[in-house]
């Protein structure tokens, strides 16, 4: 089963914003806003310092009578109910429909979950500290709103590997070096029509989970952006803060940093351990962070961006698709066996926005990196973007392969086997209904 619309309007709708978008162009703002976290939050999930600020980051963009906005936010997760506060400070700020607001998150292990406001005073007050950045962030958009120019371009960066190992016992977490890793980072430039930019979108397979767990020798937990706050800091130093800078998290279920603080070691023998880095773990994060950025800071300075008619093309569609679900479990530990038996059925929710001749694909599980590459390559767009974390996010969504090793990913997954497989086909044929 499926279902499918085009923002809140019928396709003659669409085709009339798009013959206005032809005459009127792209136009675009973006905006920036640190989430306050005051000492008299913390501690908050176990946290109990903050070492760099999250930010809430929009994108609005415009062409014809059509407004989309893209939110996004340096967390794990967040709530069904902070996106919804969120969305109605936006739609209030910048005059765009709730469903045309896609909210997602960088996926930083370093942040604290953001749970809904009645459950504590101090979830209320996180949300309220998110939803005034929000508020910020959307209002220099709003303001910095003007004709647009983009362009597209692909880099290589070697700050990732699969984390899929064979141990003893069965497969586990680690570092997989023969394992399958995407290296390219995505970039999109969004320039004024003087050539100035205005936004850079880096799109990477990674999870930022360098300082993840890792504790101070004090006993502290900081709080951090982790590579993807290091990496867009480091885009956005080099334009002299006048770029917003965007981190769209890739096929994140099977990648981690190469290098982490609180690491998994296996032995000669396939047993697996833990060690922790500490304070050390700060200069694997700069390290790692900046060679992200420099690279996609790299590729941004060779982007021819482009308007006119064609490059003006702006469309929103979301849509769904029904796959079937397992129990979900809480690995603790590789296994020989699992029990993956369907126990139900799901509709996966997915988003897919054209900017002139890119598309950006986000879905809410933590997709595998086979999942990603399969869909690039079969998409008809020369430029693809695929992003999980979409509306705070959910469980990995793991490949075939993934389930004949019971892999972590797997077990994790509330999804069965398939699954992956059947929203990768459903995202290809949308890919297709949008080209034409």
């Amino acid at each position: 089963m499926t279902a499918a619309t085009l923002g809140v309007g019928s396709a003659a709708q669409a085709s009339a914003a798009e013959a206005r978008a032809a005459a009127t162009g792209l136009k675009a703002g973006a905006g920036r806003a640190a989430i306050g976290i005051p000492d008299s939050l913390l501690p908050l999930d176990n946290f109990t310092t903050v070492h760099d600020d999250l930010y809430v980051r929009t994108l609005l963009l415009e062409s014809g009578s059509r407004r989309v906005v893209l939110a996004v936010l340096d967390l794990t997760s967040i709530s069904a109910e902070a996106i919804a506060a969120m969305r109605s400070v936006i739609s209030k700020e910048a005059g765009v429909a709730t469903a045309d607001i896609m909210v997602t998150v960088t996926h930083t292990f370093s942040a604290p979950h953001v749970q809904a406001a009645s459950s504590s005073a101090g979830a209320a007050q996180y949300v309220q500290q998110i939803t005034q950045a929000t508020s910020t962030a959307i209002a220099a958009a709003v303001k910095g709103l003007r004709s647009a120019r983009v362009g597209y371009g692909t880099g290589t960066c070697d700050v990732n590997v699969n984390r899929d190992v064979r141990t003893a016992d069965g497969w586990w977490l680690g570092t997989g070096e023969t394992g399958t890793s995407d290296k390219s980072v995505g970039v999109t430039r969004i320039d004024d029509q003087d050539g100035n930019p205005i936004a850079v979108l880096m799109n990477y397979s990674v999870q930022s989970s360098v300082m993840m767990e890792s504790v101070m020798a004090n006993g502290d937990l900081p709080i951090t952006a982790d590579l993807a706050g290091a990496a867009v800091q480091h885009l956005e130093k080099q334009y002299d803060g006048d770029v917003v800078g965007f981190f769209l998290v890739g096929s994140c279920g099977d990648q981690s940093p190469a290098f982490r603080s609180k690491r998994y070691t296996i032995d000669k023998d396939r047993n697996w351990s833990q060690v922790d880095a500490q304070e050390a773990g700060w200069l694997l994060l700069t390290v790692q962070g900046e060679r992200l950025g420099t690279e996609a800071v790299r590729v941004s300075e060779t982007v021819k961006t482009a308007g006119g008619s064609g490059s003006s093309a702006l469309r929103f569609l979301k849509s769904s698709v029904t796959v079937q679900t397992t129990a979900s479990g809480h690995p603790t530990g590789p296994t020989t066996s699992y029990d993956f038996t369907p126990t139900g059925t799901a509709d996966v929710p997915i988003w897919v926005l054209q900017v002139g001749d890119g598309v950006f694909v986000g879905v809410s599980p933590e997709l595998s990196t086979d999942t990603a590459l399969g869909i690039k390559k079969h998409s008809p767009f020369p430029h693809t973007a695929v992003m999980s974390m979409f509306e705070g996010g959910a469980k990995n969504m793991a490949e075939a392969r993934s389930y004949a090793r019971i892999t972590y990913e797997a077990m994790d997954s509330s999804y069965a086997q398939g699954a992956a497989e059947t929203v990768a086909a459903k995202i290809g044929d949308l890919l297709h209904s949008l080209r034409g």
